[in-house]
């Protein structure tokens, strides 16, 4: 394996910050880049992320935002939606829509016996098969066994405590004043667009940059 494997946590639009975290990274030749998901909606602009991250030759792994809008887009029912969503939807271009519909659930490195998710995973299933719903929207699970989220039942335990590995897992999704790194995953979203930090995490080295957002963007 040349170069490094670079995962970003979840933008949400704000292409400053991603772009500010571009640099500090100075992706060289053989570089890796896995964008976690959710880099649309909530943030300034979503297009504008986009177009930095073809042009860096991102990979981008679903997430819970990008699937809303690719269902609203197939079926035209506004369960899916929420009302920030409409203003990506309208200013999303053919290209874009390409780009989403591109989006894999996972991405394996199976050198570094690591996976990355959006989301997270079911520790009581193999997370090979575990479905959209369950993969980009996980944060807790609750006695039954199910993936919640964390606002529906707030004493339940995070999926990453319960998760054994292997394999070690990197996510985003679940927003956090500082990374969450335990002996078997690490959570990556620390907020950006609710002015907290965009944050990278660097593989072999296992090592985390990060940039400060230049505002809170959404409420």
């Amino acid at each position: 394996m040349t170069g490094r494997l670079i995962a970003v946590g979840d933008i949400h639009g704000c292409h400053h910050e991603f772009s500010d975290l571009l640099q500090l990274l100075e992706l060289k030749g053989g570089d890796r880049v896995v964008l976690l998901g959710d880099i649309v909606n909530r943030g300034p602009d979503s297009t504008k992320v986009i177009d930095l991250a073809r042009a860096s030759g991102c990979l981008s792994l679903l997430g819970n935002h990008e699937l809303r809008l690719l269902k609203f887009r197939k079926t035209g029912d506004r369960k899916y939606m929420k009302e920030h969503d409409l203003e990506t939807f309208d200013a999303l271009r053919p290209d874009d829509w390409a780009y989403l519909e591109s989006m894999p659930l996972t991405y394996q490195e199976a050198d570094l016996n690591t996976v990355f998710v959006h989301g997270g995973f079911l520790p009581s299933e193999p997370w090979q098969k575990q479905p959209a719903e369950v993969v980009t929207r996980i944060q807790v699970v609750d006695k039954e066994g199910r993936a919640r989220k964390r606002a529906d039942e707030p004493d339940a335990p995070p999926w990453a405590d319960l998760w054994g590995g292997p394999p070690f897992v990197v996510y985003g999704h679940t927003p956090r004043p500082e990374i969450y790194k335990l002996k078997w995953s690490i959570g990556i979203d620390t907020g950006c667009v609710l002015g907290g930090y965009l944050t990278a995490y660097i593989l072999p080295e296992r090592r985390t940059v990060q940039v400060k957002a230049r505002q809170r963007y959404f409420p």
